[in-house]
């Protein structure tokens, strides 16, 4: 047996493999930037099982492969093969499992078939017609129904659009969500090499793959945690595939839809166990184009929430809608059980972005996820009439007086879930003046409890302001697309009318700037104050590298850092963030942030990048090892300014000068550590800082914090009777608390 799956493999398949002649198992999947062909298999007449997936193999299927006489199961799709498939295949005597999906196979399949090959997969091919006889009682018969047109095998497509929508719950019942969409049910058992289609050919699923070695193999997962947020109920099932998943929406009007794709790793348990080592990490395609490589729902949802909802814009051209979710070698194969990788999805909806003029699902619910209300088109010219001045009328009262700009959330990639304005009164008691945590230039902040018991913290946008327009859009979009562990949890947002919120989870111990410079009862002694470090750089790293999106926060500072009840930190107010090309090296923009946390080229010159970000994190870690805010005239002259004083301790190795007189026990060593890097973070030129996932290595000690040698150019004729960009916390002209 020879394995090699679950790997990142690169090149050919040695030719010399030809020699292992004994090999029964040979399971080969997902090679790169390589190419091989099949004549190493000539003489390998002993195996049983050959997966050869996703290889980039090109020429033909050997002509005497159907003559191994225990071959079994045979995977050769998603590769270049071309020729004809062998008769010899279709008549062996042994053979159970044939999957040549996805080639370049072509001629007309074999008149006859073996009683024991059960489970065929011939589709995405260019096969040509006639059918043989026995392809409609296979258990893959609809494999042979795109052989006309290179069409997928989705049956037969109406011949004129009847839809405009689906919504799927895949692997369940069928239920309707929150935002009163009826998700249809997907509970059919589906198995190797399977097609199902609704008896009103709305929409459809395939799947191709095998979980190998299981005698009674699930290809639906069920939840054994609870979900929160998104539609809770959607994710308690999922359906999972060893291999290709296919969901296709027929006969749908052409035209611009959005895709819904919400996903839960079920398999997850908690408390976790080994078996949460399990990993589901696939590639997502919509209407064939990849739009997520190694996509990893843990990774994705910041290992805490294991719960994600990402939308994706989709052209239907000729009336159906491609879902593909295919792994491609990435994950786990074999934890927690053998043949348990492979995607993973609990629901899917598609909504048009046009108003539509053919039938809605009669239940569906009496709005969907864009907003859109009018129902379906009638006969009657009058009636018509008055859905266009209704849907009109809609729009003006969704936009209320003097907002612009809602397109802008229907283009979010990732759309937040929605709470009602209702609901968040109720949350917060009419917005009880009692239940304020304060206010800035967002608007006021208050405590809330929803219904299901979980306790809120919600941004009111303020009418007036302008400012908080822009940044309830940006911090919406932000916080929708990444989650991690060290970010602030977004639950959800309102939009009724002109009102705006954004509903968070709400945090005990608030921001880490009260906790160490505030009149407050808690007390952060060194450990904790070293894993607040190392967590917020964590989050920030996640944002700058892991995140699929490239962000810059722009903000970061002591009071952007808020504190849950086990005092883990969570980088918060993604109100200034900016979204990054990265094909650029910097981009130019108007100076936004807090003086003092400001980087010199960026308070200067507007030059922005990530490493805006690390000088503000270099002054925050000086702020958790000494106990007071970056600035503080009540000082004497020489430490006001505590980048000024941090450098003259560490020029005179007194380092440990700079630490919390409240700290009476701490490690030297770590002190020492954070102070290096924090230095490092300062330093004048962005090229000389380190990267956040480099301070995160070295605020671990996994690497060696780089020699810091000589103090930035800015002290350069430093005068302390002047004000610095080391002021205190101190609004500029577009910053916001």
């Amino acid at each position: 047996m020879l394995r090699f799956q679950g790997n990142a493999f690169e090149g050919g398949i040695p030719s010399t493999f030809s020699k292992l002649t004994s090999l029964t198992d040979l399971r080969i999947s997902d090679l790169s930037n390589g190419s091989s062909s099949l004549a190493f298999l000539k003489d390998m007449t002993s195996l049983s099982i050959l997966i050869l997936r996703n290889n980039h193999i090109s020429g033909t299927i050997p002509s005497n492969i159907g003559d191994y006489q225990s071959l079994s199961q045979l995977d050769l799709s998603f590769n270049n093969l071309t020729g004809p498939i062998p008769d010899s295949l279709f008549n062996s005597s042994s053979l159970v499992y044939l999957f040549l999906g996805n080639n370049k196979l072509n001629g007309t399949p074999s008149a006859l078939k073996s009683p024991s090959l059960l489970h065929i997969d011939v589709s995405y091919n260019q096969l040509s017609a006639p059918l043989p006889s026995w392809a409609n009682n296979s258990v893959m018969a609809t494999g042979f129904d795109c052989i006309p047109e290179n069409l997928p095998c989705l049956g037969d497509i109406p011949s004129s659009p009847k839809y405009s929508d689906f919504a799927i719950n895949c692997g369940g019942p069928e239920i309707t969500s929150a935002s009163q969409i009826v998700y249809e049910r997907d509970n059919e058992t589906l198995g190797p090499a399977t097609y199902y289609e609704t008896s009103t050919k709305r929409w459809a699923v395939s799947n191709v793959g095998r979980f190998n070695e299981m005698n009674n193999p699930q290809y639906t997962s069920v939840s054994s945690s609870q979900f929160n947020t998104l539609d809770s109920e959607l994710l308690q099932t999922a359906r999972i595939s060893p291999g290709s998943l296919r969901y296709f929406g027929l006969g749908l009007k052409n035209g611009n839809y959005n895709v819904t794709l919400k996903f839960a790793e079920t398999a997850f348990l908690n408390p976790p166990t080994w078996k949460s080592l399990e990993r589901h990490v696939f590639d997502i395609y919509i209407q064939g184009n990849l739009v997520r490589k190694d996509f990893d729902i843990k990774k994705a949802a910041g290992g805490v929430s294991l719960q994600i909802q990402m939308v994706f814009p989709a052209q239907v051209s000729k009336n159906y809608l491609e879902i593909h979710l295919f792994w491609a070698g990435k994950g786990t194969c074999c934890v927690p059980t053998e043949g348990t990788y492979g995607p993973s999805i609990s629901a899917i909806s598609a909504v048009p972005d046009f108003i539509p003029t053919v039938g809605k699902n009669p239940t569906s619910g009496k709005k969907s996820k864009t907003g859109l209300t009018v129902g379906i088109v009638v006969p009657v010219g009058v009636v018509s009439f008055l859905s266009v001045l209704a849907l009109y009328w809609f729009v003006l009262c969704r936009k209320g007086p003097g907002w612009e700009g809602d397109e802008e959330l229907l283009g979010m990639d990732v759309r937040p879930y929605t709470i009602s304005y209702a609901e968040i009164k109720a949350a917060t008691e009419d917005f009880n003046p009692a239940n304020k945590l304060g206010e800035g230039g967002f608007g006021p902040v208050f405590k809330g409890t929803l219904n299901d018991g979980r306790v809120i913290a919600v941004k009111q946008l303020s009418v007036a302001s302008r400012q908080g327009k822009e940044q309830f859009v940006a911090e919406i979009a932000t916080t929708s697309a990444v989650q991690h562990r060290n970010l602030v949890k977004l639950y959800g947002c309102c939009i009724e009318g002109n009102k705006r919120l954004i509903v968070y989870e709400y945090l005990e111990n608030k921001s880490l700037d009260q906790a160490l410079f505030g009149k407050t009862s808690l007390f952060l002694n060194w450990p904790i104050r070293f894993d607040i470090c190392l967590g917020v750089a964590r989050g920030l790293a996640y944002l700058h590298v892991e995140s699929r999106l490239r962000i810059v926060h722009r903000d970061v500072k002591a009071s952007n850092i808020l504190l849950d009840s086990n005092l883990n930190p969570k980088v918060s107010d993604f109100g200034l963030a900016k979204l990054f090309d990265d094909k650029k090296t910097h981009i130019s923009t108007r100076v936004a942030g807090t003086f003092g946390y400001l980087a010199p080229e960026y308070a200067m010159l507007g030059q922005l990048t990530e490493k805006a970000d690390v000088f503000g994190f270099g002054v925050v870690a000086l702020e958790i090892v000494s106990g007071r805010p970056n600035t503080d005239s009540s000082l004497e002259e020489e430490k006001i300014y505590l980048l000024k004083w941090a450098w003259h301790v560490h020029e005179n190795n007194r380092e440990v000068e700079l630490v919390d007189t409240r700290l009476l026990e701490f490690d030297e060593e770590e002190v020492k550590r954070v102070i290096r890097v924090a230095l490092l973070c300062t330093q004048t030129s962005p090229q000389q800082r380190p990267s956040m996932p480099r301070v995160v290595a070295m605020l671990s000690g996994d690497i060696e914090v780089s020699a810091v040698t000589s103090r930035p150019g800015y002290f350069t004729d430093w005068n302390s009777n002047t004000t610095s960009f080391m002021t205190t916390d101190t609004p500029s002209a577009e910053r916001r608390t």
